[in-house]
């Protein structure tokens, strides 16, 4: 199966912009694959404006994030991978969504439990009908 999150990033981004607020990404900046301004990251995070006024060919992708923004007036091309982004929200009420880093490994569903032969061919038993008297 495919990530649940750039499903989730794209929607929460959709209805950020569609009330009119201001979509923000929090950003892990030390994976490996983050290319962001390091002068703006604190404590290892950063907090991008990525709404459609700051920024330039945002592509919310599968796997990635990439934009195009001014920094100090400098233009420089952004890339996050999906598992950098830790949570996305409106700058002007923080309603969002937060994300698990630890969700980022493969999210196929867990195999189905191993049953015995026997139990597989075997119909179901059937009990008698019991009825009742009602008074």
């Amino acid at each position: 199966m495919t990530l649940l999150k750039p499903y989730l990033l794209r929607a929460v981004y959709s209805w950020i912009d569609d009330n009119h607020c201001t979509p923000y990404l929090l950003v892990n900046a030390e994976l490996e694959g983050v290319y962001v301004p390091t002068q703006f990251v604190e404590d290892g995070r950063i907090i991008l404006n990525v709404s459609p006024r700051a920024v330039h060919g945002l592509h919310l992708g599968d796997a990635q994030v990439n934009f195009t923004a001014r920094f100090s007036g400098k233009p420089m091309t952004v890339e996050l991978p999906m598992r950098a982004i830790l949570a996305i929200y409106a700058r002007e009420n923080g309603r969002g969504m937060v994300f698990d880093p630890e969700e980022e490994g493969d999210d196929t569903p867990p195999p189905p439990a191993h049953t015995e032969p026997d139990e597989v061919s075997r119909p179901p038993v059937r009990k008698k009908p019991v009825l009742k008297i009602v008074k």
